[in-house]
């Protein structure tokens, strides 16, 4: 399945989000959703945890002025590799 984090993870219900996220699952933050992946943010360390893939796209990072603090956890992806994953998982979980 493939979770998408479209809001500020201070407006999402992050425990119920990362409860839900299996190993073979794909984690992807934009727009407002890429402050997850801050670093010494108090939710990066159960998604991380949650050992999903963990993606964010990078125009949103730098439309932010955030890029020089993303955890290296997270894979900067351009919206074109979104669309591939969105290709890769028939089931999607909007948050």
């Amino acid at each position: 399945m493939l979770h998408t984090l479209m809001k500020s993870p201070f407006e999402t219900n992050m425990s119920l989000l990362t409860s839900m996220l299996k190993r073979s699952d794909d984690f992807l933050a934009l727009q407002d959703g890429v402050l997850i992946a801050l670093t010494n943010n108090i939710f990066l360390k159960n998604i991380v945890l949650s050992s999903s893939k963990l993606y964010i796209i990078k125009e949103d990072v730098y439309a932010r002025g955030i890029h020089k603090h993303i955890s290296s956890e997270f894979v900067l992806i351009s919206y074109i590799h979104f669309v591939s994953l969105t290709l890769k998982h028939k089931k999607q979980m909007a948050w």
